[in-house]
Order: structure tokens, then sequence, then C-alpha cells
């Protein structure tokens, strides 16, 4: 075993005495604040009882230990490695006393390679001259495949062989094995997908050689590669990005710049917002020398635990997304950001003592934070659709279905699995251009594009999340459809009058009915009114209307006993009386468990109750049923008048109710006797004359 293994071995078991004389680990062990990279961490939680620096520093040195190599370079290789995360650690204390110094503790690899050089004191040897210069290079190799580095970085590797400290075969052998445990001991699956590129670049490097210079926009695409492999077509939205107003060779002022934590904090933004903040890097780069950008604080703000596992601060996101989305090239070029904005602003900084380092953080109003911190907590609780709902207004977000937060892959992927009830629609499309509003997952758009290919589906969505998510599945997917993003009340703003064959609402009309205000009013029957008016001026003669949604019950005047089986029923009820935005939900008590309703508002109550917790705090603000079939063909005829001819107009029960609710209630008539429960949704296809 190696005796650096050793040494750890030790002070895991508790041993400390052994520290002053292994410095490189009493630094590493006595960190006070976590330095770490948070891309592959599962859980911030994990590092409250977890050393990640001491945890890499031990599988790297395992790696090592496992690997069939000559005893020289095992003791270059574990000399390099047990020093290079060293800048990471030392108490709060320590690290003000060696900023004083002069060590850079941002840049670790100079700072760990300033830290060594300092321990060595007097005793420069070749060998240590020559770890010292490993250090100071340690990670850059990867760090270049990965764009965030330029090549020139690593010409003191190169310069190795040209001083003759090492032939170039001795160091093309260190640096293999070197790097195998550099990147081996993040994931052993990297270094598998890495191991050609950077055995190609060691051996250009011991060569003589560097690679050559490479352009902003391939770092730009390497620093891209998350977003890329989930979907974004990098080409393709950059091209179009210029064509909107951004200049690429704004960016040049970055080429010789490092990155560091660049894709951990901006991988979840689009390449829009992406870019954005580059460009601003660059206006920054142009007035003053910068050897290095950092993105740390970016990344330690998106992150946070939800239910255990580290996810997106999707609160942040949003409104950092809203922020960016406001910001035109014009004024970024400019670098004139706006200070209208009370609560968020995008604030690039220097350190008195790293003059060539430019730290971008965005920073939020104590009172933003706050709120923030309360929509978090309140996630625990009832009280959290409550605290949303001040964060929507503090920050003027749009309160529509798809701000759900932590299950909108959820929702999106449960939208995907009505695909058997979306089929039924394909039966009623015409015409060569279908819009379909509110895609959701993209589920129907699938089905038309495989069982109808002689249609142009074209999905309309308000929400950017959801266009941005579809668009990156097309591309991942190979897909045909397109997708834009706009307004499903002003469809003559994106698509030609008199054009489209087909326009489908698939359980997307009581969404606008309840969450989009007209005349300042949300759950208005004139906003349901505004979408069908769009959508029939779009369509050519004999195009049609496709509608499913949800329906009410007529009589209006029936009423139902329900009797909750489950002991938190009459509570979730109560609740839900209380929460509910749509209209005041009646109920009279006639025991513990049971209650006598209007059928209707126990209709409304039972589809949110099937849903569960999770999304409760979106159900209870959207209302299902808007119009009883009798209303919602009169509406129709007055809305859309004698142009508009309903070819169909049925109604059913949807599939599944009745399994979810069988063993927590039971739905009787006024005599308690059971019944069946009432039709939930409706079909209907107007065409146009």
């Amino acid at each position: 075993m190696l005796k650096s293994l050793e040494a750890i071995t030790l002070y895991r078991e508790g041993i400390q005495d052994h520290l002053e004389d292994n410095l490189w680990l009493k630094f590493i062990v006595q960190a006070e604040e976590q330095i770490v990279n948070l891309e592959r961490v599962e859980s911030l939680e994990e590092l409250d009882y977890r050393n990640p620096v001491l945890d890499y520093v031990e599988r790297s040195l395992q790696l090592l230990d496992q690997l069939p190599r000559s005893i020289w370079i095992k003791e270059l290789v574990e000399e390099t490695l047990i020093w290079s995360e060293a800048a990471k650690g030392g108490t709060l204390k320590e690290r003000l006393l060696w900023q004083e110094e002069g060590i850079n503790c941002f840049v670790h690899n100079i700072g760990s390679a300033q830290l060594y050089g300092k321990h060595l004191s007097d005793t420069v040897s070749e060998k240590s001259a020559l770890v010292h210069r490993l250090i100071e290079t340690h990670g850059l190799i990867g760090q270049q495949i990965r764009g965030e580095v330029p090549p020139e970085v690593n010409k003191p590797l190169r310069d190795l062989v040209e001083e003759q400290l090492l032939t170039a075969e001795e160091l093309e052998r260190l640096l293999t094995v070197l790097n195998h445990c550099i990147i081996g001991a993040v994931s052993a699956e990297l270094w598998l997908n890495v191991e050609h590129e950077v055995k190609q670049l060691i051996t250009l490097i011991a060569s003589g050689e560097l690679a050559s210079p490479m352009p902003m926009k391939e770092r730009l695409r390497r620093m891209r590669l998350g977003p890329i492999s989930r979907g974004e077509d990098f080409t393709t939205e950059w091209a179009k990005l210029t064509q909107e107003g951004f200049h690429a060779e704004r960016l040049e002022s970055l080429s010789n710049t490092i990155f560091w934590y660049v894709e951990s904090a901006m991988q979840t933004f689009s390449l829009e917002q992406f870019l954005k903040v580059m460009v601003l890097a660059a206006q920054r780069a142009q007035n003053e020398p910068l050897c290095h950008i950092s993105f740390e604080q970016v990344m330690n703000s998106i992150y946070y635990d939800y239910k255990g596992v580290k996810k997106i601060n999707v609160y942040k996101k949003r409104i950092i997304e809203k922020y960016l989305s406001e910001l035109t090239w014009e004024d970024i070029e400019k670098g004139t950001l706006p200070d209208e904005n009370p609560h968020l602003m995008l604030r690039p900084y220097a350190k008195e003592h790293l003059p060539d380092t430019i730290f971008f953080q965005f920073q939020f109003s104590a009172a933003a934070e706050k709120l923030i911190e309360f929509c978090m907590e309140a996630e625990k609780s009832p009280l959290y659709e409550r605290a949303v709902l001040l964060l929507f207004d503090l920050f003027e977000l749009r309160r529509d279905a798809f701000d759900r937060f932590h299950n909108e892959d959820t929702y999106l992927s449960q939208m995907n699995n009505t695909a058997d009830y979306k089929a039924v629609i394909l039966e009623h499309v015409i015409g060569k251009k279908v819009l379909d509003i509110g895609p959701g997952g993209g589920v129907l758009l699938d089905l038309l594009e495989e069982r109808m290919p002689e249609v142009t589906p074209i999905g309309i969505d308000i929400s950017s999340n959801v266009v941005e998510a579809l668009r990156q599945r097309k591309q991942r997917e190979g897909r045909q459809w397109e997708v834009l993003q706009g307004d499903a009340l002003n469809l003559e703003d994106f698509v030609e009058a008199g054009t489209v064959g087909t326009v489908i609402f698939s359980s997307i009309l009581h969404e606008l009915y309840s969450y989009v205000p007209l005349n300042g009013k949300k759950f208005n029957h004139d906003t349901v009114s505004a979408a069908l008016r769009s959508a029939f001026d779009v369509l050519s003669v004999g195009g049609v209307i496709i509608i499913r949604d949800g329906i009410m019950t007529e009589p209006t005047a029936l009423l139902r006993r329900v009797r909750f089986l489950e002991e938190d029923g009459m509570a979730w009820l109560e609740r839900y009386a209380k929460d509910f935005a749509g209209r005041q939900i009646q109920y009279q008590r006639l025991g513990e468990e049971e209650v006598l309703m209007p059928v209707n508002d126990a209709m409304e109550f039972l589809y949110t109750y099937t849903w569960g917790e999770e999304a409760y705090i979106h159900e209870v603000q959207e209302q299902f049923g808007y119009f009883t079939p009798t209303e919602f063909a009169s509406f129709i005829d007055q809305t859309l008048g004698k142009q508009a001819k309903i070819e169909v107009f049925r109604h059913y029960l949807q599939e599944g109710y009745t399994e979810a609710l069988r063993d927590r209630v039971r739905f009787m008539d006024e005599s308690g006797q059971e019944v069946a429960l009432p039709d939930s949704t409706c079909f209907i296809v107007i065409r146009k004359e």
C-alpha cells in the first residue's frame, strides 16, 4: 500500500499524531469550508458529514496503487496527487493567512503548487521541481478537453522535455498515469469516455507540440456537452441567436481565459442565457486583463437538496431566466445592465488579492433570499402553494400549469402517458398543418408524426421551459415536428391565418380558463372564447378545432353523498374547500366521514383527490369542469357563429377514476345507494364551413 494511503487509513481510524509529518493531509482534513465541484455530488447533505476532497484524493491514490507502473512514476504521481488539492484545505484563519502571503486559494492547482513550494523550504531538488510543475498543471488536460482552458496553459508540461527534466517518452508515460488517476477518481466511466482524447493530447504535448488554438465557439460548445447530450441543438441555436443580434466576435477577448465551474453552474440555463452571461464576461475582459472567470458562487447558490437529493434550485432558476430574458443583446454588448430590478442583479466582482480573476454571482435582495428560503421550507407543508404564489407576485412570474417546479418532469411524463386517449384525436385530424396547443411532453406530436407522416405537427406553448424541453427532445430523438413559443390567444402572431387544417386543445382549455387572466380576471369564460376565436381565425375553410377537456354534469342541482374510507379524507375536503381558487365548494357534513355535496363540487374535489399530495398545490388552482354539455354547445355557437358546425360532441368518464377512488370513497345518491361517477371529459370537433 502507498504510504499516503496508510496515512489516510490511520486518520480514518481516529489517529492524528502523524498529521504534522503529512502536511498535505493536515490541510485537507482541517478544511472548514467545502470547496468542491457540485457537478457529481448526489446530495448536499452528505457534504455535512463527508470530506469530498479527502475522498477524491483517496480514490486517486487507490487507482495509482492498482496500476502496474514503475516505482519512479508512482513516486512522482503519488507526490503530485497528495498535494494537488491542498489549497482547498486549511482552516478559515489559515486560508486568510495564505492569501495574505500571496497563495492563490481560488485557483487550486496554482495555490497547491505554492503550498508545496513553501513546504519544501530550501530542499528543492530536480524531483521536487518536477512535482511542482505537475501540481501547477494538475487537471488542465481534462479542462482543455472540456473547453475550460486554452491549449497554451499546458506549455509548462511541454517545457519539461525542452528543459531536459524528462524525455518525451517518460513525459508521455508519466502524464498518462497521472491523468488516469485524476480523471478516473472522478468516475471510471468518465475516464473510459475521454481516455482516447486524453492520450492524443498527451502525445502532442510530449512531442513538443500544443494543440491548435481552439476557437471560442468550440470551447463554448465543449462547455455545453451536458445540455447537448440532453438534446440541445448547439449549432442551430447558435445560428438563430446570431440572427437575433448575438455577435460571436465579441467573445474573442475570452480566448486566453480559464473558466472555473462553468458547466456545473450554467448547464441548467439555455444557450441564449449562457451566451448572454459570456458576452458580459467578454465585455469585462476587454477593459481589464483577465486570466480566470469563476462561476463558483453561481454553482453554490443554484443547487439545494430536495427530498434528500441534489436538485437545481428551480425558484432561483426561474427568476434568473426571467432576468436574463429581459436583457437585450444591445444592452449586454454595451455592458449596461438594468438597475430597475430591486431583487436581482448579475454581479461580476474581483477580490483584492486576485486582480486577474472575475467572479460572477447572481445577487438576490435580502427579501428575495428570505422568500426563496421560505419556499424551500414550505415544501414540507401545505404552506407551499402560498409561498410560491408570493414568489410569483414578487418577480412577476407567469402562473400557468407548467410552473410545477419539482414535479414538472413527472407532470410531463404523465401527460405522455395519456397517449391512448390522444390517439382518438387522430381520427378527426385533417389538413397538412396541425397545431397542438399546450403540447406538454409531446406525445401527441409524436403520434401525429408517426401515424400521419403527411402532416406537419406544430406544438405551441407559452412556457419557455416546456418549449426548451421539447426542442431538446426533438434534437435528441431526431423528431420532425416543430415547436414554437407562443400565446394560444394570439395564434395569428405565429401562423398565417387560413393555413391550418386542425387546431387541437387537449386538456388545455381548462388551464387557460383557470390561469390566464383576461381583463384582470381568472376563471374567465372570455379566455376560453378568445382561445377558440384565435384558433378559428387561423383555420382554413373545412378545417377543424378538436377539444378534449373537462365537463360538468347536468342537472347541476344534482346532489351526491361522499363517504371517505381513509382517515384523512375529511381533512382533505376541508382544506380543499378553503384553498380551491375556482369557486366556493359547498358541502354538508352528515357524519364524521360523510358529506352531501352538489355533484359538480364533489367531482371537482375528487379529481384533485385522485392526484394526491404532490399535485395538490397545483390542482387546487385549476377548475377542470367549466361548462355542462348544454352550456358548452351554446357557448361555441355564440362564440364562433354560424360558420362553425359542431360535428362531434360526446362526453364520458375518463378511464382510471373509478379504479383510483374505489378504495378511497363511496360515491352515492341522496338515499345512500352507490352510483357510478358522472362523466368527466368531453370530446368535441368543430368544423369551419
